[in-house]
Order: C-alpha cells, then sequence, then structure tokens
C-alpha cells in the first residue's frame, strides 16, 4: 500500500492550483479558483464562521488527495439543515459548535468532495480525515452533497447518510426548445407556452456573457440585482461583488451571465455557473417586477442554453417544487454525517430513518406528478 501523509491547510490558495485542479475531474465548484476566490475576497474565513481547514493526502512531494474542508462555527449557507441538532446538543449543555464541514460554501452543486488520483487515495483521505475529527476534539463531521459512490464509502465508514431532493433537468438530445416541449404533457406544455409569452410582453431582449466577454459594469448590475433579491426576503447576501469579478478572472469560461434588457439598458439578470457537462442556476434578481421573467431566465433561457451547447442536464439549485412544472425532474441528493456522542448519534440515526421514509414517499409523489408524457419520460441518470 502507498505510504500516504495527511496535512490540513488553512487555505487553498497555498497549494499548487494545477495539483489542486488536476484531482477535481473538472468539477467547477470544487476547482481551485472557485474556492480560491471566497476565500481571496473575504467570504470565508477570519470573521465569515468559515475557517478553511483544507484535507490532503500527500504522497511524497505528490498531492494525490483533497477535500474542501472548514472549521464552522454555524449552520448557515449549508442548504442541508441541521440546527435542531445544534439546539439539541445546546439544551443538554454540550458544544455542537464548531464543527467540521466538507461542502462547497453557499453552493448545494452536487458531485465530488474526495477529490483524488484514484479510489485508493480517496478512501484513504477519507479514513485520514475521520481520524483527524476524531483526534480534533469537535462535535461532528459533515460532508454535504458527495457523490452516491462516494456516499457508499462514507456509509462502510460508519457515517450516517442523509437524503434530500432537488431539480434537475437532463438532456434527452432534444433537437431545440420546441422539440423538448414536445416530451411534455399537454398540460404542462401549454403552461410553459403561456409563461413564455407572458415573459415576452415585457419586449426585453437577452445576452449570454462569460467571464471574458462581461464587463465590470454588467457585473455591478448583477451583483445589484442579486442583493435586492436577498433584500425581499430580509437577508443579506453571502457574496460580496469581488467574488464575482474574482472568479470571472480566475475561471472565465466556468461562469455565464445572461442579462435581460430594455432598449439596451439591463434590467434583471442570472448567474450561472458552467463546465463541460452541465449548468448550474445560482443567482438571480431584476431592478423592477417583471412579472415571469424569472422563470423566462432562470429556467427557459437555461434549458435552451443546454440544449444549443449539447450540455446533459442543467441544475436548477436547492428545493423549488414549481420546478417541476418547468420540465426539471427530483434527484435524490445526500449527505453523510460522523457524530462524537454515541447517544445523540443513535438519536439521529433514528431521526435520518424516520426522515427518509418520508422522502422516499415524497419522490414517489413527485414521480406521479411528471411532466413527460409517459411515451416520452427521460430519468435522471
Amino acid at each position: 500500500m502507498p505510504t500516504y501523509r495527511f496535512r490540513r491547510f488553512d487555505d487553498v490558495i497555498g497549494i499548487d492550483p494545477a495539483a489542486w485542479d488536476a484531482l477535481t475531474n473538472g468539477q467547477v465548484c470544487v476547482s481551485h479558483a472557485f474556492l480560491a476566490a471566497l476565500e481571496a475576497t473575504g467570504c470565508v474565513g477570519a470573521g465569515t464562521g468559515w475557517l478553511p481547514r483544507h484535507a490532503t493526502l500527500w504522497e511524497g512531494p505528490q498531492l494525490v488527495a483533497a477535500m474542501p474542508l472548514y472549521e464552522k462555527h454555524h449552520s448557515y449557507g449549508e442548504y442541508v439543515f441541521d440546527w435542531a441538532w445544534a439546539e439539541a446538543y445546546a439544551r443538554h449543555g454540550l458544544a455542537y459548535y464548531p464543527k467540521w464541514l466538507a461542502a462547497v460554501p453557499f453552493t448545494p452543486v452536487p458531485g465530488m468532495r474526495l477529490l483524488g488520483r484514484d479510489t485508493t487515495s480517496r478512501k484513504a483521505l477519507l479514513q485520514a480525515t475521520l481520524a483527524s475529527a476524531e483526534e480534533s476534539g469537535l462535535s461532528s463531521l459533515h460532508v454535504l452533497f458527495p457523490t452516491e459512490t462516494e456516499a457508499g464509502w462514507m456509509r462502510e465508514a460508519g457515517l450516517l447518510i442523509r437524503q434530500g431532493v432537488q431539480f434537475h433537468w437532463f438532456n434527452a438530445g432534444y433537437r431545440d426548445f420546441n422539440d423538448f416541449l414536445g416530451s411534455l404533457n399537454h398540460e404542462k406544455r401549454k403552461k410553459i407556452r403561456q409563461d413564455r409569452r407572458h415573459a415576452a410582453a415585457h419586449s426585453l431582449t437577452f445576452r449570454w456573457l462569460d467571464g471574458t466577454t462581461a464587463n465590470a459594469a454588467d457585473w455591478a448590475f448583477f451583483h445589484r440585482c442579486y442583493a435586492a433579491t436577498y433584500a425581499l426576503h430580509r437577508s443579506t447576501p453571502y457574496l460580496g461583488a469581488p467574488f464575482f469579478t474574482q472568479l470571472a478572472s480566475r475561471a472565465p469560461h466556468s461562469v455565464r451571465l445572461l442579462l435581460a434588457e430594455r432598449e439596451g439598458k439591463p434590467v434583471a439578470s442570472a448567474f450561472f455557473l458552467c463546465d463541460g457537462e452541465a449548468l448550474y442556476g445560482r443567482y438571480w434578481g431584476a431592478t423592477e417586477h417583471l412579472p415571469f421573467l424569472h422563470f423566462e431566465l432562470c429556467y427557459y433561457r437555461a434549458i435552451d442554453y443546454c440544449i444549443g451547447h449539447r450540455l446533459s442536464r442543467f441544475e436548477g439549485g436547492a428545493q423549488g417544487e414549481h420546478k417541476l412544472a418547468r420540465g426539471l425532474q427530483p434527484v435524490v441528493t445526500r449527505s453523510a454525517h460522523w457524530i462524537r456522542e454515541p447517544r445523540w448519534r443513535d438519536a439521529v440515526d433514528r431521526f435520518l430513518a424516520q426522515e427518509t421514509a418520508g422522502i422516499d414517499f415524497y419522490l414517489d409523489e413527485l414521480t406521479e406528478r411528471s411532466p413527460f408524457r409517459a411515451s416520452r419520460r427521460t430519468a435522471p441518470e
């Protein structure tokens, strides 16, 4: 067996970008550029409750496995909710925070969390991280949105597996948007056409940009929209304006910005991440209330983009049953949890058993409400 050395880093910026990215299989959300942009612009780090403690595995001088890991002092920005667990700890005089969190901050995009050159190194990193968590004295370790294969490894290692549901659109080789509409049942096809007619009544034009074509004014306008959306929900955005420009500079081909304009003046925008396989919906906003524009920018234009660029899927982000009616399909997401205290681990295990039964029932219900015609239904991969 190879001889590995485990090491934690307090910033990803201190790790060679090429060495890190060689382990990611091209996934944008765990790329060095994405994580470094978060650190460089202060979205994570001192004062945020997200302290980078990235786990790495080395064979001699070579980086062979890595995982984005944080010492977390709250549960904001995770999209897998464990507030009730923290409250139960506190009621019994125990400290839930800080905890270990292996995740992409503020980004519920499923994908590899154990980055590595091969299965052996990835499994070894998991074992080394668990041993480090044991030694640290912290309450728990949580791995959010790993792949199904990784979740299986984590289950074998004794972690508890939690399920969730997201909605993704899958490209069944559609020729164009009308071909996609043809796969839907009459009711949903009619509804989408109505939505698009209402959006078209605003007489807007649309432009897709990436990190090479979007300028400073475009990013400033987008962040104004992004902040306005959070303000409508009486909340504060996690990401500052510098993050988006930094990411666009570091990884220009991994970002997409969709602008809606009236007579050359932008009135709304949507931000996406993109890699060679998929488009990932993240944020949107508008400077005026324009009914149905959200559906047009965030779903229909995104689906059309995937068809035109032959991307395999569009991931619509966390939650949102309304996405089902827009042709997105329910998929199971996973998280893995190691709890130090045996009595709390047993209690969480019982809770997850009940929750999983509810998730299974929910998925069955969603399947019965599929928007696709029976002869053309596509199954999530």
